[in-house]
């Protein structure tokens, strides 16, 4: 299963170096993202999206690639890779694996300027472990679908960057 965790920073290099922290896990291995994405709001209100390819477009182009390459086989497979990735990756990015967009959307507005919000969807391995990469930061969760012993955990990191 899949946990959701969002966490809102006062400064844009707060929330890039937390997901920064999370993908060396993912590395390591020792977690596995869905998808990280960081958003911030600039002094003039501009919105500005951080964010890693989706892992459903991802997939859905190396898919798509290796099934192009395997339909067209000896006659095209330049044209049959290059094809079946683009149509790969336009059904990963259908299929919605990562953040939804809509919710990015509304957190992004109602961000104040200056600050930035981190999504990050960890979609396997050990979430402690994601947890405690936030230790270093000091931000507030906006959202989260961890359970109430993780979500004081992560609080207690969070708390822990002061």
């Amino acid at each position: 299963m899949s946990e959701l965790i969002v966490v809102m920073f006062d400064k844009k290099e707060e929330a890039e170096q937390a997901r920064e922290s999370i993908r060396k896990l993912e590395k390591l291995g020792t977690v596995s993202l869905g998808d990280a994405e960081v958003i911030s709001k600039g002094e003039d209100g501009k919105i500005v999206h951080h964010g890693q390819a989706d892992s459903g477009t991802k997939w859905g182009a190396f898919g798509g690639g290796f099934l192009g390459l395997l339909l067209a086989g000896i006659f095209f497979p330049v044209a049959g890779i290059v094809i079946g990735a683009g149509l790969g990756a336009l059904l990963g990015k259908t299929m919605h694996l990562g953040i939804d967009k809509k919710f990015v959307e509304e957190v992004s507005e109602s961000l104040t300027p200056g600050k930035s919000a981190l999504f990050v969807l960890v979609k396997g391995g050990d979430v402690n472990m994601a947890i405690a990469a936030f230790r270093p930061y000091e931000g507030k969760i906006l959202q989260t679908t961890l359970s109430t012993e993780q979500v004081e955990a992560l609080e207690q990191e969070l708390k822990a960057g002061d």
